[in-house]
């Protein structure tokens, strides 16, 4: 089951495609199509005479095609790549510790999102991550204050996203609005202090009140 967390790492890396000098964004590498898009992007990777910022752009989405397939250290292997060609990729980075998170190892993305959000603090994706990875390592407190600090950036639509996945845990009853009410803050705090709770839903369940 896909889950809302590498949905929204994949619309942090949509804008990518315009980064990368001379492909089309109709190329391969940037389709929803993981297959496909594993296949393009090992076909740039191949191509002889690639500039580095395509390089690594094609490095880091098929990385993010592996750790949607839930391939997360051959993923990882191709972050590696993508970051020791460009070493402030923000986003490869906050993507490489999400991919440590899922792979059951937060403490070894620390550094690449805290990295990741000094190069953006405004990254609402990157928040979220690190949130997940203290949760994960049991401080509840700094993972609330940037699971909030992921919906102040993100807006309504990433409150909502919070709202569905604390229902479907049954933490929360209220409505998916987009408004960060006490109730919703009550559940929250209460997920935070469980590693397995997840305030991100199941996107195919979540999908049409957070859209």
């Amino acid at each position: 089951m896909r889950r809302w967390g590498a949905i929204v790492l994949g619309l942090a890396l949509a804008a990518l495609p315009a980064l990368a000098q001379g492909v089309p964004d109709n190329h391969d590498c940037f389709s929803d199509n993981l297959e496909r898009r594993i296949s393009g992007c090992s076909e740039l990777i191949g191509t002889p005479g690639i500039d580095p910022n395509t390089l690594a752009h094609a490095y880091a989405m098929r990385a993010l095609g592996r750790s949607l397939q839930t391939q997360y250290e051959t993923a990882i292997r191709d972050y590696d790549q993508a970051i020791r060609i460009m070493p402030d990729f923000a986003v490869a980075l906050n993507n490489r510790a999400w991919a440590y998170f899922k792979w059951g190892r937060g403490a070894d993305g620390l550094a690449d999102v805290e990295k990741s959000l000094r190069l953006d603090r405004w990254s609402h994706h990157a928040y979220d991550t690190r949130a997940h990875i203290l949760q994960m390592l049991g401080d509840a407190a700094s993972a609330l204050r940037d699971y909030e600090r992921a919906m102040t950036i993100g807006g309504a639509r990433f409150v909502k996203l919070y709202q569905c996945g604390l229902a479907m845990a049954k933490l929360y009853s209220g409505p998916t609005d987009g408004v960060y009410s006490v109730e919703m803050k009550v559940a929250l705090r209460t997920c935070v202090q469980s590693a397995s709770c997840d305030p991100l839903p199941p996107d195919e369940d979540c999908r049409p009140t957070t859209s």
